[in-house]
């Protein structure tokens, strides 16, 4: 599983250098549409650290990871700012936000595993509460580099997140390639 690839410091500053010309800046500014500046959000999988930084400009961001190492990556890169150890699917925290983010995280969970999630994010969200998340697009699962990605389309996505949640916003975007990506944002029920 995806949490066995970032657990090595080795994994953890290959990914860093991968992802270090990817901003998803854009992916923000459809959620700026949405929610107001201030608001209080939750990133899952912060990872390198890229979006947490951008999301700080305009929100109070608490980032997250699973993996220590990325943690630790974290908090040295960005002294100033909050981060907590979090599972995407547990999420076990008592504190409740305003938004929930995250950035192509949720592509190593399962369908059981990502209803689960979107089942807890339900509970942390305050009254008007929105998610706002990036999946890869298409069909089926693989193994790549040892980590197990699940794809998804437009149409399960919007069934995944309809018995929680309002979709406000679920469409494709290229991430590499055409249509290769989709965002969904929703508004709790």
């Amino acid at each position: 599983m995806a949490e066995e690839y970032y657990k090595t410091k080795e994994s953890v500053n290959e990914y860093i250098e991968l992802a270090k010309d990817v901003d998803r800046g854009d992916l923000i500014e459809q959620l700026k549409q949405y929610v107001k500046a201030g608001s209080d959000v939750l990133e899952i999988g912060s990872g390198p650290g890229t979006d947490w930084e951008i999301l700080s400009r305009d929100f109070n961001v608490t980032g997250s990871d699973f993996s220590q190492d990325f943690l630790n990556h974290l908090k040295k890169t960005y002294p100033k700012g909050r981060f907590v150890e979090l599972d995407a699917v547990s999420l076990q925290t008592d504190e409740k936000f305003d938004v929930i983010y995250s950035n192509k995280v949720m592509h190593p969970l399962t369908d059981d595993d990502l209803l689960q999630s979107v089942e807890r994010q339900s509970k942390m969200l305050h009254d008007d509460g929105v998610v706002c998340h990036s999946f890869w697009k298409g069909e089926g699962s693989e193994m790549f580099k040892g980590m197990y990605v699940n794809y998804h389309n437009l149409d399960e996505l919007k069934s995944m997140f309809a018995s929680k949640f309002k979709v406000l916003l679920v469409e494709d975007y290229k991430e590499f390639e055409d249509n290769d990506s989709i965002v969904l944002i929703a508004k709790i029920l």
